[in-house]
């Protein structure tokens, strides 16, 4: 394939950096009195947010340059690259842990989290390998169950961290992408009855995870405990109002709310800019998934096709999620909001990502 590299989607643009921007402004916000007593930095957070925006804008303009096919050839040895990683971290001395889970490798005064690898090594092969089996994805042995175990595979490895909420969006994302490529909705009932089953078995294994559902429910048994959090969130998210307390202003971030600028910071958002901030920023979020669909449609090839609607269909999937858990209508799975949380791996992968869209989008049928 051969073609002349068009300008780059604006509205996609735009709206990347737009949501980086919030995103800088709020970590700052939300992190400066927690990062100044821990330490004595109030920048310390948001220095460090920079320089991964910045890596990861530089490695967005490098990826929306490189035609998007040429990651074809290159998917499987992306997969296994991942899967290597996300087998590393598993091994005592090498992964580090946090809050419970063995999902980081330290590398000098920084750290990866391989499970951020895996959701785009996975996208990209994915998109590969259901391009080659679309004339069998309506067969239930020869093409949707291969594309089970593909995803099976990284799945369990991401599980014995544990980190289910890393799985839930990968999985999600993965069979989004199956459904498009052709599969029949009588294969994703059955999954999906196998899947709840699953679901409940997971959580009734891990004493923590029964905790979040008690609390999601009944969040003021347990105020100080399971349900501090939820509480706290909704305590920032009140008060903003229509139009937020200031910037600035934020009450909950002074030691209430536990690292605000991570899973929570919605909630910091929306106290300080209220409904407002919450909308626009959501609305930037809403173009980019309409660029993005768009740019998976007009896509010249089913391999474009589906890598476009792998990436932000990942990136949709885990909006919803972190938005419907800060607002109580989830139960807490520590899901991050992309391109606005704080996270080196997290932002510098998510815009990495765009940078494929990008690409994708530069190669489409129609402007």
């Amino acid at each position: 394939m051969e073609e002349k590299l068009k300008k780059p989607d604006m509205w996609l643009v735009v709206a990347v950096l737009g949501i980086l921007i919030i995103g800088m402004i709020m970590v700052y916000s939300s992190s400066s009195i927690w990062s100044e007593y821990k330490f004595d930095d109030p920048w310390f957070y948001a220095k460090r947010q920079m320089l991964f925006a910045t890596a990861g804008l530089i490695a967005m303009v490098a990826l929306s340059r490189i035609p998007y096919y040429v990651w074809y050839k290159h998917a499987k040895i992306i997969l296994i690259v991942c899967l290597v990683f996300l087998i590393a971290v598993l091994i005592p001395g090498v992964g580090m842990v946090r809050g419970g889970a063995r999902s980081w490798i330290g590398v000098g005064m920084f750290s990866i989290q391989p499970s951020e690898f895996m959701k785009l090594g996975l996208i990209l092969f994915l998109a590969r390998f259901l391009s080659e089996r679309q004339k069998r994805m309506n067969s239930f042995q020869e093409g949707f169950l291969p594309g089970l175990a593909l995803i099976g595979v990284p799945f369990a490895l991401i599980m014995l961290q544990p980190d289910l909420g890393t799985g839930v969006v990968m999985v999600g994302t993965c069979l989004v992408m199956m459904f498009t490529a052709g599969a029949r909705i009588s294969h994703f009932m059955w999954i999906a009855a196998a899947g709840m089953a699953g679901m409940v078995g997971l959580i009734a294994s891990a004493p923590y995870r029964i905790k979040r559902i008690t609390a999601f429910l009944h969040p003021w048994e347990d105020p100080l405990g399971s349900g501090f959090q939820i509480i706290q969130s909704l305590y920032a998210i009140g008060p903003g109002g229509l139009l937020g307390l200031g910037l600035g202003n934020s009450m909950q971030k002074f030691f209430y709310l536990p690292e605000p600028q991570t899973d929570f910071i919605f909630a910091v958002l929306a106290e300080e800019l209220g409904f407002i901030g919450g909308v626009v920023l959501l609305s930037l979020f809403f173009i980019l998934l309409w660029r993005g669909i768009r740019a998976s449609l007009y896509a010249p090839d089913l391999f474009g096709m589906l890598l476009a609607l792998g990436i932000v269909g990942m990136i949709t999937i885990q909006v919803m999620i972190n938005v419907s858990v800060v607002t109580g209508l989830i139960p807490v799975t520590g899901i991050t909001l992309p391109l606005v949380s704080y996270g080196g791996s997290s932002l510098t992968l998510t815009l990495a990502s765009l940078g494929l869209l990008l690409s994708v989008s530069r190669f489409s049928n129609q402007r």
